[in-house]
């Protein structure tokens, strides 16, 4: 198993743990609203809500890659355009 793995169910046993010795009614304010939950209930919900922002936050972003660059804007620029875009007359002379 690998050391994630086991943190993710260590963390999942105590969040479990903590969660069910917590199942008395507590009363909850929602704006101007009182609530009563169970604490169980206010629990759960945050560590589902918590862990669902950390999996948005924390997903890979969509990386430009150097082909989607526009080479058009950047003409005094040392970076080669990648092979493919060379033309015929441009090949003839690096040869």
């Amino acid at each position: 198993m690998r050391i994630s793995t086991i943190i993710g169910i260590v963390i999942t046993v105590l969040l479990t743990v903590i969660i069910m010795q917590n199942t008395e009614p507590v009363k909850f304010t929602i704006l101007f609203t009182d609530v009563f939950l169970p604490k169980v209930v206010l629990l759960a919900g945050f560590s589902i809500v918590s862990f669902l922002l950390g999996i948005w936050v924390g997903r890979p972003r969509k990386v430009k890659r150097f082909s989607d660059y526009d080479h058009e804007h950047d003409e005094g620029s040392d970076i080669r355009p990648p092979s493919g875009t060379l033309s015929d007359e441009d090949r003839d002379y690096i040869s």
